[in-house]
């Protein structure tokens, strides 16, 4: 005799996935935080769950250790990062708003999640001892295929031989120091914090000199 489904039943398991997606959301959020402020090593899982309203046990459930949350969080800022650089590989857009596409994206992200970005910066700048491997694994292969789109564009004339390579490392660079030292450019700019218009006038720069890179 065939079973049928209980609809309070699928109700309440779709409740149960509901609330657990926030709960891990909550619980990332709060991680950023403080990774961001004392660094993997100076952070706790006592911090952190505390932060999160939580029990050193219950939210260790869910991360059962600091190495699996921190590797959440960077998961979450490559993968983001990686969304944008896909769309750069799409060799049926023109270069032009490609470009300034992706240089708006990814000052948004600096702005939007500033510390987000620190994590990743500070595990980078420590020589990336917990996640090298990731970003090898994943950005290297998105990389070859922008690397492609941009050697096809030159080929057909659309924009001026470039270092594919370099012009990103340049790009991430001056879109990433805004959420990384966003606190230098503040007090030089006599800021509490970078106004809307100084995020504006960034976009404009870094986009004006990316498209003469590529004689555009």
């Amino acid at each position: 005799m065939t079973e049928t489904s209980n609809p309070l039943q699928s109700a309440s398991a779709k409740r149960r996935v509901i609330n657990r997606d926030k709960l891990e959301a909550d619980i990332v959020v709060q991680a950023v935080r403080v990774f961001a402020e004392r660094g993997y090593e100076g952070a706790s899982v006592a911090t952190i769950a505390e932060n999160a309203g939580l029990s050193k046990q219950n939210l260790m459930y869910y991360f059962p250790t600091k190495q699996a949350l921190y590797q959440r969080v960077l998961d979450d800022v490559l993968g983001e990062w990686l969304e944008r650089m896909a769309k750069l590989a799409d060799p049926e857009q023109e270069p032009r708003e490609v470009l300034r596409a992706y240089v708006q994206a990814k000052l948004r992200f600096s702005r939007e999640q500033p510390l987000a970005s620190r994590v990743y910066a500070l595990e980078v700048i420590s020589g990336a001892p917990l996640y090298g491997s990731q970003i090898r694994k994943r950005v290297v292969p998105l990389l070859r295929k922008d690397i492609e789109v941009f050697e096809r564009w030159a080929s057909e004339g659309k924009i001026a031989p470039v270092n594919v390579t370099h012009l990103l490392f340049a790009i991430w660079a001056m879109t990433q120091s805004y959420a990384d030292f966003s606190t230098q450019m503040a007090l030089v700019l006599n800021h509490k914090q970078l106004t809307r218009k100084d995020w504006d006038d960034a976009e404009k720069m870094i986009i004006d000199m990316v498209l003469a890179a590529v004689g555009l």
